[in-house]
């Protein structure tokens, strides 16, 4: 089984999905993530979907269950990277994402996870 490797950036941790997701994968995942977050003291998550090119209601509820985690664990989370397709099928899936925050890319994802935490994060320090 493939792991989804969770890179560390200051006080964020970012999660790039290069792989198509099974059951497993997502559950090892979130585990991983859930464990990664407490242990570095993160306080966002961002996902970069840039890769996935077809959504379904599991991956979209995989998003929705990660990002509920990471917000027990007081780490707020943003979704990157979503191309139009995918935001449609979401849309027509009926799939909200409530409490996913969004941003077209990397750096806007950062951006918004610095605004939300305020001047004093520990993303904005040296």
């Amino acid at each position: 089984m493939d792991r989804v490797p969770i890179l560390k950036l200051g006080d964020i941790l970012i999660v790039s999905i290069q792989i198509d997701l099974q059951d497993q994968s997502v559950l090892a995942l979130q585990e991983d993530l859930a464990d990664k977050v407490v242990a570095t003291g993160a306080r966002g998550v961002i996902i970069d979907i840039t890769a996935v090119e077809i959504v379904d209601s599991f991956i979209g509820r995989m998003l929705a269950t990660i990002a509920a985690i990471s917000r027990m664990l007081d780490a707020e989370t943003v979704v990157v990277g979503m191309r139009p397709a995918v935001a449609i099928t979401l849309v027509e899936l009926g799939l909200s994402l409530g409490g996913v925050r969004t941003a077209l890319n990397l750096e806007k994802g950062v951006a918004l996870l610095k605004h939300i935490e305020g001047p004093h994060s520990a993303t904005a320090a040296p």
